[in-house]
């Protein structure tokens, strides 16, 4: 299994992000990392993979739709050419708009196929206009890319209809998903073809319209829905002063006293973590044979009560490192308090979907996602992989990825 944050690992760096501040990934709660993406010799320069493009949209025909496959190949930041060449990242790539264009245009019908070389790296659809994405010197000297950050209205690609899917592709396989943890917008689905057919991220009938109107009717969430052009992640809405920044506060507040006189349980492949809430931390004693962390008695990890930022973008109190420990116990309280769950599940993680999202004080945003998905299964917040309910899939053996953009 693999990580959202070593999925695209050393993507953002210096300014790019900077300039792409809701581009921190985010981690899986159980399993282990895949293997990084290796640097690629000159025997390897041509390999690749087909890479199908679908344009399904009904909304926009395909010359209107342009793709764009940048990432990194593990030492570096790359994009892909539209024969397939994996190129390097270079500051002379900006034309005198300012801005690099590394657009591939689709055929001019049908299904358009390209050469995915292996690399780590995100799949950038834009509709109606082109993206631009800049080429800008990170902290070390190296070319890096300033990603779309279409949460944010001075951005240069606000005004572009765009959305992407994320992948990790090497010698171990296939790793990639679709995801809506910063924005939604274009409705994009996956299907690998390898050592089995997988697909996800297919929406239902009409669903794209369902999402807008079920963010835009839940309370606190409706400034979240920027037009008809996408909906922005609650997380992202913080600093824009789209969402409050206590909205979690009273969820997290009773979770936190409800542990004060009864226990909570956390299973995680290392074992069952039992925590209580002490002098306002929740302590867990971890399981024996496990060492606790600096700063907290031994054998125990704790966590301070989280804020609205923490919970949303499953980072400061509730970061979660690939620690096998404290990671994976953060993952799954950030995955309850989202959910809604934490309160009312003594055990966790909670596995029933029907049991999700049931509170007032609820990730409304990540309830739609999951609600519009034929398989129920969506990247609707950071650590939505706990207990398999995000829109992952991976293979070992893989042989062709198809995306398809479908109907609006």
């Amino acid at each position: 299994m693999i990580t959202r944050r070593s999925l695209l690992g050393g993507l953002a760096a210096g300014a790019a992000a900077a300039a792409t501040s809701g581009f921190a990934l985010s981690g899986r709660a159980y399993g282990v990392p895949a293997p990084a993406a290796a640097p690629r010799g000159p025997a390897q320069s041509a390999a690749g993979m087909p890479l199908h493009l679908v344009n399904d949209s009904g909304a926009y025909a395909n010359s209107s739709v342009w793709i764009y496959l940048v990432g990194n190949d593990g030492t570096q930041q790359v994009h892909v050419t539209p024969d397939g060449e994996l190129k390097p990242v270079a500051l002379a790539d900006n034309g005198s708009d300012g801005f690099t264009d590394y657009a591939i245009p689709l055929a001019a019908s049908g299904t358009t196929t390209l050469q995915l070389p292996q690399m780590s790296g995100r799949i950038y659809t834009a509709l109606g206009s082109k993206l631009k994405f800049k080429a800008v010197e990170d902290g070390n000297g190296k070319a890096a890319l300033a990603y779309p950050a279409g949460w944010v209205a001075g951005d240069p690609n606000y005004d572009v209809l765009h959305d992407c899917a994320e992948f990790t592709y090497n010698s171990g396989g296939m790793y990639c998903n679709t995801t809506m943890v910063d924005m939604f917008s274009v409705p994009l689905a996956l299907q690998l073809s390898g050592a089995k057919e997988q697909t996800t991220g297919t929406l239902k009938d009409g669903a794209r319209a369902r999402i807008f109107a079920d963010v835009k009717a839940a309370e606190g969430f409706d400034r979240l829905v920027i037009g008809d052009r996408r909906v922005i992640a609650p997380g992202h809405g913080l600093d824009s002063g789209l969402f409050a920044g206590d909205y979690f506060a009273p969820a997290v507040d009773e979770a936190w006293s409800a542990y004060v006189a009864k226990d909570l349980s956390v299973t995680t492949n290392a074992g069952t973590f039992t925590g209580r809430v002490r002098d306002g931390k929740l302590v867990f004693t971890t399981p024996q044979g496990l060492k606790g962390e600096r700063g907290a008695p031994t054998g125990a990890i704790s966590f301070d009560k989280p804020s609205t930022r923490d919970v949303l973008f499953c980072d400061g109190t509730l970061a979660a490192p690939n620690d096998g420990t404290r990671g994976p116990v953060a993952a799954v309280l950030g995955a309850a308090l989202n959910r809604s769950t934490l309160t009312s599940h003594t055990a966790q993680p909670a596995t029933d979907p029907a049991t999700f999202y049931g509170e007032r004080l609820t990730n409304h945003y990540a309830k739609a996602m999951h609600a519009a998905t034929k398989d129920g299964r969506a990247y609707g917040f950071a650590f939505d992989d706990v207990a398999g309910f995000a829109s992952y899939i991976e293979d070992p053996a893989p042989k062709e990825l198809t995306l398809t953009l479908t109907p609006f």
